[in-house]
Formats: structure tokens, C-alpha cells, sequence
């Protein structure tokens, strides 16, 4: 052999040792591993985002929900202090007003 081919015979034995390394790394499974590894890293964070994000809605679904219930019930409460029968209970009980007679009623014609 030559010179030239004893020099370059070195080389190309640690270039296929080093292809057999990175062969086994991504064929024989430590490459692998910490794929998977990291890809189930990341669906469980997804989870856990999602299961806090549900928590949330949740919360804010209970407070419609209250806040609801605190408009029906206000309404309701406008509604009967403004029922005709209790403003005239207390015009006459409070203030000692009368309701007035279809015939003391008098009418006024205004000119045009």
C-alpha cells in the first residue's frame, strides 16, 4: 500500500465508529426515550392547562349564574315597590292624601 492510503485507512475507521455511535443513539433507543419523554412532557402540561383553564370556567359559569339570580330577584323587588296598590297605600297612610272624585275633576280649555 502507499502512503497515501495508509494515512487516509485511520480516518475512515474512527468515521465508522462514530456512525455506529449515532446508529445505535437513534436506532437502539436513548434518542428515542427522550423524544417520547419529552413529547409526554408536553401532553401532560397541555392536560394541566386545560384542566385549569375548565377550573376557570367554571368559576366565572357560578358567578353568571349568582349574578343572575341577583338581577331576577332586584326586578322583582322594583316591581312590587312600584305595584300601583302600594304607592297608594303609602300616598294615603304617609302622606294623608285622598284619591279624588270623578266629579270634583275640573277641566281646563287652553287657547289655541
Amino acid at each position: 500500500m502507499s502512503t497515501v492510503a495508509q494515512a487516509a485507512r485511520p480516518g475512515a475507521v474512527r468515521a465508522t465508529s462514530a456512525q455506529k455511535r449515532r446508529t445505535w443513539l437513534l436506532s437502539g433507543g436513548v434518542f428515542w426515550i427522550v423524544l417520547l419523554a419529552v413529547l409526554l412532557t408536553g401532553v401532560v402540561a397541555v392536560n394541566v392547562a386545560v384542566l385549569r383553564l375548565n377550573l376557570q370556567l367554571d368559576e366565572q359559569n357560578r358567578q353568571q349564574t349568582e349574578l343572575n339570580t341577583d338581577i331576577a330577584r332586584l326586578r322583582s323587588e322594583i316591581s312590587t315597590a312600584a305595584a300601583t296598590t302600594r304607592v297608594e297605600r303609602l300616598a294615603q297612610g304617609e302622606l294623608g292624601l285622598v284619591q279624588v272624585q270623578p266629579e270634583d275633576t275640573t277641566y281646563i280649555q287652553l287657547a289655541r
